[in-house]
């Protein structure tokens, strides 16, 4: 049996600081996430607010594959919320640990605990609700009281138990034997629950899997609260690539929906994250790119495509002459000898002088090394930006695209995303363009300060970074949005 996803993201995810998604944006995210095979949404907490309650009758009703679940408490104010809601399902916890059940309820007893818990799950069948019931802080209690309180809640109706792991003081070693002592005295499908306060909640995770749980929390990005929980892609792919145990989870949707809940959430992924981050499958130093143009498992343990992903060669101060070459056969360039010598030479100089060397830095290299004169199809005539106080930020943009003139206009939340998204609407009959990361890369000085703006924008399976380097951002982040659309259109 496979083991399920239970992905959190709509609930631990949200909670997050300073993420906070409207109903559409859970919407669109729990579509995604069926996509990808997710069993199990966890798609917010129907009792903490309207727009929760709302977001979850939304997406219980749309119609998905999975199963929709609510967070709940075990209070009936709770779980009438849940049913009423149309989920098909509630994550019901219970305080397990010394320290939670004295701070949450003050002079009860496990006993009591055991006694609402009972009474909670037997109402919440009674509204007709798959029970997941589970132990807060589990990690931090008895287990001789958390084997007590999962059997008067199996007892009571509970179609499944979770072990969660609040404050991620699990090691491995332990979570492994927790899981597999549990699944040896309980017929019900356990799950694991992990946070990473000590970087172990997908390692955590992996090993409960191994020692028997039949399901896992977790969230895209490895998003939640402190320093977040176990993230899908990473124990997705390590449960598959490395330990042979296959998930329901199509691994092709894995990018996708990575980048989607990044750009809704507004949580940007470090650059050296595993799976996801931009720099997992780029590649600049010239041995190892030499080597993966030959054979590309001598450096990835896995091939982008199986992620959804293309692979990215970049040049830099580390670049040798088989990217390069990689790079021009890309732009149908030819080179001499002594040419290459020269594009290689200059290509490392601006790497030695610190400088992120960006695609379109690469290709007016070689064109002006080749003395290629190359005429720009993207052109800025115009534009013109309206923003301030109480005034959604406005852009028009007038641009010459081989030669045709035309005029859009866009709003944004900002002036840089009004003026983009001008830019893309008047190139969108010539290509879908996708702007896949924006980033100010450099501001030095004062408020004159030249600011340095590096773009990476897609086109099918071709991906190019352009650079737009001003005193103002806003056309430091249009020059750089022209210079990637000439290389693309």
């Amino acid at each position: 049996m496979k083991p399920m996803v239970l992905d959190t993201t709509l609930r631990d995810g949200e909670q997050t600081p300073g993420v906070s998604l409207s109903v559409e944006q859970k919407l669109m995210i729990a579509e995604a996430l069926d996509r990808l095979g997710v069993d199990i949404i966890e798609a917010g907490t129907a009792i903490a607010s309207e727009g929760d309650f709302n977001a979850i009758k939304e997406i219980s009703n749309a119609g998905l594959k999975a199963e929709i679940c609510s967070f709940a408490r075990i209070k009936k104010v709770d779980i009438d919320a849940a049913a009423d809601a149309n989920a098909d399902s509630i994550f019901m916890v219970a305080p397990s640990s010394p320290i939670h059940i004295s701070t949450k309820f003050p002079g009860k007893s496990e006993d009591d605990v055991i006694a609402m818990a009972v009474e909670a799950v037997e109402y919440a069948k009674e509204r007709g609700l798959i029970v997941e019931f589970g132990g807060e802080d589990a990690s931090r209690a008895d287990l001789g009281f958390i084997k007590r309180l999962f059997a008067a809640a199996v007892d009571a109706g509970a179609d499944r138990l979770t072990f969660a792991d609040t404050v991620g003081v699990l090691t491995p070693e332990k979570s492994e034997a927790i899981m597999k002592e549990l699944c040896s005295e309980f017929d019900v499908p356990i799950a694991i629950h992990c946070h990473d306060d000590f970087g172990l909640a997908n390692i955590n995770t992996v090993y409960a899997v191994k020692g028997g749980a039949k399901e896992f929390h977790a969230t895209v990005n490895g998003l939640g609260e402190r320093a977040g929980n176990a993230a899908l892609e990473e124990v997705v792919m390590t449960l598959e690539v490395l330990y042979g145990i296959e998930t329901n989870i199509n691994k092709q949707n894995i990018y996708n929906t990575s980048k989607l809940v990044e750009k809704i959430t507004g949580v940007a992924l470090p650059l050296n994250k595993p799976i996801v981050g931009e720099n997992a499958f780029t590649h600049e130093s010239g041995i190892h790119t030499s080597a993966i143009l030959r054979n590309s498992s001598a450096y990835e343990p896995i091939t982008p495509e199986m992620v959804g992903r293309k692979r990215h060669l970049v040049l830099g101060k580390h670049a040798g002459r088989a990217s390069v070459e990689a790079v021009m056969k890309e732009f149908g360039y030819k080179a001499t000898e002594e040419q290459m010598k020269e594009i290689l030479k200059r290509i490392k100089d601006m790497g030695d002088k610190g400088k992120r060397v960006t695609d379109a830095d690469v290709r007016t290299i070689i064109e002006t090394v080749l003395q290629v004169k190359r005429e720009k199809r993207v052109v800025l005539e115009d534009l013109s930006i309206v923003s301030g106080m109480n005034i959604m930020p406005t852009a028009s943009v007038k641009l010459k695209i081989n030669g045709k003139e035309i005029i859009e206009a866009a709003i944004g939340l900002g002036p840089v995303d009004a003026a983009i998204n001008a830019i893309k609407k008047a190139v969108k009959e010539f290509g879908d363009i996708e702007l896949v990361s924006y980033r100010v890369d450099a501001i030095t000085g004062g408020t004159d300060a030249l600011v340095d703006v590096i773009v990476q924008l897609r086109r099918g399976d071709r991906i190019v970074t352009a650079r737009g380097a001003r005193t103002d951002i806003i056309m430091a982040s249009v020059e750089a949005m022209l210079e990637g659309l000439n290389m693309l259109i």
